[in-house]
């Protein structure tokens, strides 16, 4: 007699022919160099979470830059005057400069720190297996991220930083809120910006951001870790407990 789950197997290939389709597909993944599933699952996971929070994102560039008629508005009142001026639309604009960017910088970001950590317990096992080696890998990883994707970073701001109101479009051509000169999408902000003040003025802001970014992804990936020594071990693989422990991480 054939075991449950051998059962439950032949139940859910019975879609494809022979199985042969799922097998290839489960075994093509399983071929792959386990850096490239970290690349693959953290760049996933960023872009998922990335649009799930964009109006949000966007409110928050808004009320920081304290773009005109929204400095004194509240993250809801922002959402209800954005939405007011450009639809839902207006939420996700400049997303897909956004999701364009954390998928690299996630995909990095994550496969980096494996990878880092693995080459600190390798070669300084001074450090041990605890809390430094996390802290220090994920400082690490973060810099690195930052670097291979700042451009994106910088297109995606300059293109939310650019809200149209359509009822002034009819008395003004140029129709903005505040002055601020028109982007048709990324490569056109990318290529602005390069003929402005070439690579240089691609990485503007670079030094801040790495100050920001090395203590913050330090310690987001320490604390998660940590986070996770204190979970039962029957627990260790729950997604639910997986997000919050990155939920509470993310709030360092």
């Amino acid at each position: 007699m054939g075991s449950p789950q051998g059962s439950t197997l032949s139940t859910n290939m019975a879609g494809f022919v022979d199985g042969s389709s799922a097998r290839r597909q489960v075994s093509y993944l399983d071929s792959l160099p386990i850096y490239v599933k970290e690349l693959i699952a953290g760049g996933a996971a960023g872009g998922f979470a990335k649009t799930a929070v964009a109006p949000l994102e966007q409110t928050k560039i808004l009320l920081q830059t304290r773009t005109a008629g929204f400095q004194s508005l509240g993250v809801y009142h922002s959402l209800k005057k954005l939405m007011r001026h450009e639809g839902v639309k207006g939420f996700y604009k400049g997303n897909g400069a956004s999701v364009l960017r954390i998928v690299p910088y996630a995909a990095l970001h994550f496969m980096t720190y494996e990878q880092y950590r693995c080459w600190i317990l390798d070669n300084y096992s001074a450090f041990g297996t605890g809390p430094i080696v996390d802290l220090l890998a994920g400082s690490v990883a973060g810099g690195t991220a930052v670097l291979c994707t700042y451009p994106l970073d910088l297109a995606r701001t300059k293109l939310a930083y650019h809200v149209m109101d359509p009822r002034q479009s009819l008395q003004n051509s140029v129709g903005h809120i505040y002055p601020q000169p028109a982007y048709t999408g990324i490569r056109n902000v990318i290529q602005s910006v390069y003929t402005e003040g070439g690579v240089r003025a691609l990485y503007r802001g670079v030094g801040p951001t790495l100050i920001g970014i090395l203590p913050y992804a330090g310690l987001k990936f320490y604390i998660y870790e940590e986070l996770k020594r204190h979970v039962p071990e029957e627990h260790q693989t729950s997604i639910m407990m997986r997000l919050s422990c990155g939920g509470l991480a993310g709030l360092s």
